[in-house]
Parts: structure tokens; C-alpha cells; sequence
């Protein structure tokens, strides 16, 4: 009977032992520290319709203007397992650096990427990118079933062709 306790309570020992003698490996907010003019990685994930979160694309399955080559992000197990599919951007964000009314690109949308985009327009999709790993959603476009002057009947599709971000710091102690 004293082995078989030797034998149950050296295993547990070890753990006990290696629990307490590794280094942890914790992650926090403040981890991440930059300093004026350090670029912050903005990634697109995912388009979707918002009343069925569990129908989702990549991001570039629209019409958007794309970095050429877009390089797809080493996702961990829980990203993959929550549908996420992060893809590098034209977009250039730099830390505490201001910038007015850039120009990703110009595009000429074809009747194809017309109709792809008004479907999700039609179907209220949103779209989602991280910054920095803070997740930032928006609406790809909108509908108006009725116009706002007398003369102007019918419905009305619109898309979202601007983005803006407005990022604040919180200040440290």
C-alpha cells in the first residue's frame, strides 16, 4: 500500500512542482506598448449578415479594394474555431498619427460586383477588422425603402465607399 500512494502522489508532486516553478504566461492590455509613428497592424476578418452570426466570409469575398498579395494571418485554434480569417489591408495606421481623407484606391465596380455588394447590402451585412487585436465592426452599406423628397420614389441602395477611425489612447498611471 505505500507504493501504490508513492506511486499516485509523485505525479502529482511533479505537477505541483512545474505549476509553480514555470513562468507565467499571462497577456494583458498593456502588453503591447508603442511608441508616436510605430505602425499598428489593422487586419480584416470577416463579412456576414448580422441576423445570422454564424454565416461568414472572408472579407475579400466582396468587391473591396486588396493589398496585392493579401497574405492571410497565422490564426490560433480559437480563431479558426470561431470562423475568424484575418487578412493584411491597404490601410496605413500609425500610432498617435493623425491622417485626413486618404485614398486607399480607385475602382470601376463591374454589374457582378455591383449585385455582390447590393445582396449584402440587402441582407444588413456587417463587416469586422481588428486593430491591434480590438475587434472594430461597421455596416457594409444601408437601405432606404423611402426616399426623403417628393420627387424620388423606390428604393434606394447605399455603400459605405468611406471609412473612417477615430482610435483613442486611455491614459496610464
Amino acid at each position: 500500500m505505500g507504493n501504490e500512494a508513492l506511486q499516485i502522489s509523485l505525479p502529482l508532486v511533479l505537477l505541483t512542482i512545474l505549476t509553480f516553478s514555470a513562468p507565467s504566461a499571462t497577456a494583458s492590455a498593456s502588453d503591447r506598448r508603442y511608441n508616436v509613428g510605430d505602425h499598428v497592424p489593422l487586419f480584416v476578418n470577416k463579412v456576414g449578415p448580422l441576423n445570422n452570426p454564424s454565416e461568414t466570409y472572408q472579407y475579400y469575398d466582396l468587391p473591396f479594394c486588396y493589398p496585392d498579395p493579401v497574405i492571410q494571418k497565422k490564426e490560433s485554434i480559437g480563431e479558426v474555431l470561431n470562423g475568424d480569417r484575418l487578412a493584411n489591408t491597404l490601410y496605413q495606421l500609425n500610432f498617435r498619427q493623425d491622417k485626413n481623407g486618404e485614398r486607399l484606391c480607385q475602382k470601376k465596380l463591374k454589374v457582378a460586383e455591383v449585385a455582390k455588394f447590393r445582396d449584402a447590402i440587402v441582407n444588413d451585412f456587417y463587416f469586422q477588422m481588428y486593430y491591434d487585436d480590438l475587434p472594430v465592426w461597421g455596416f457594409v452599406g444601408k437601405v432606404e425603402d423611402e426616399s426623403w423628397t417628393i420627387s424620388d420614389k423606390g428604393t434606394k441602395y447605399y455603400l459605405f465607399k468611406h471609412v473612417v477611425f477615430d482610435f483613442f489612447t486611455m491614459g496610464t498611471k
